[in-house]
């Protein structure tokens, strides 16, 4: 049975990504989002699986970085519908709350009850489960968390609102990491990530991109993010439609690399289904 990593505990959305993804496997809360990616990077798990993007939110660059960073691939993917309800102990109403915990994501996607609330300080989980549960082993009746029915049902809090989002239809992209990356495919719709990196010139992005339209390849995300040891220097993560083997996939590749200072490639897999 293979060992699915996720960053825990129980009751997290990514609890629920890994059963969808992997639902025959061995799912295994662990730490943090980096101890995710360590344990398949240590061979202490075949498959790690993180939050990627928010349809609210948009991307989640500890995701992408850990991406770059170390040497795992993304394999599979999936879509969730998020729904975020506000807990707390049993007898504490919504007026008397000073301290809502939850992921610095959910705090992007519940930004109207921030604002009702402007008095309460906000204290980033490692996740929402995370959250649910050092709201539940705290002394202080005044403190909440952002997470899910299930954490409120596993943790013993009371939902003070079953949804709290920004709006009603919220998704999170989920994916699974492993230490290779997937080269045969299937009849599916598929799609790969990938990250480059740009001269540090006027137009080099423009020209970067102009494969892609020349050979009519659908770029469905792209991301900058900092490089932190090159000062104000970027590289850019991007997820196309299709197949490194597609023949227009393979020539937009080619020229791209000509164009680029690093291009590699993160991921090959099937796409998510829109619900």
């Amino acid at each position: 049975m293979k060992v699915v990593a996720f960053p825990g505990p129980a009751g997290s959305h990514s609890a629920t990504a890994t059963t969808r993804l992997v639902p025959d496997g061995e799912a295994r809360a662990v730490a943090s989002f980096e101890a995710v990616v360590e344990a398949v990077v240590a061979c202490d798990a075949s498959l790690g699986v993180l939050p990627i993007e928010s349809s609210l939110a948009g991307p989640v660059a500890e995701t992408h970085d850990l991406l770059y960073e170390h040497p795992v691939s993304i394999v599979a993917e999936t879509l969730l519908p998020i729904r975020h309800c506000l807990l707390a102990r049993n007898g504490t109403p919504l007026a008397e709350v000073r301290v809502i915990r939850s992921h610095p994501q959910a705090f992007d996607q519940c930004r109207r009850l921030l604002a009702v609330l402007p008095e309460a300080r906000r204290v980033p989980a490692a996740t929402t489960a995370d959250a649910a549960r050092e709201v539940a082993a705290s002394n202080d009746p005044g403190e909440a968390a952002i997470a899910s029915a299930d954490a409120a049902d596993l943790y013993g809090l009371r939902v003070l609102d079953d949804d709290v989002a920004d709006h009603p239809e919220a998704f999170t992209r989920f994916v699974a990491v492993a230490g290779h990356t997937v080269v045969e495919r299937d009849e599916r719709p598929w799609r790969t990530a990938m990250a480059f990196v740009t001269d540090h010139a006027p137009g080099a992005l423009y020209r970067a991109l102009a494969p892609f339209a020349e050979f009519d390849v659908n770029l469905v995300q792209l991301v900058s993010r900092p490089l932190p040891h090159r000062r104000w220097r970027s590289r850019f993560d991007a997820v196309l439609d299709g197949h490194p083997y597609d023949e227009n996939v393979r020539a937009a590749f080619e020229e791209l690399r000509e164009l680029t200072r690093e291009l590699r490639v993160t991921g090959s897999y099937a796409a998510a289904v829109d619900e």
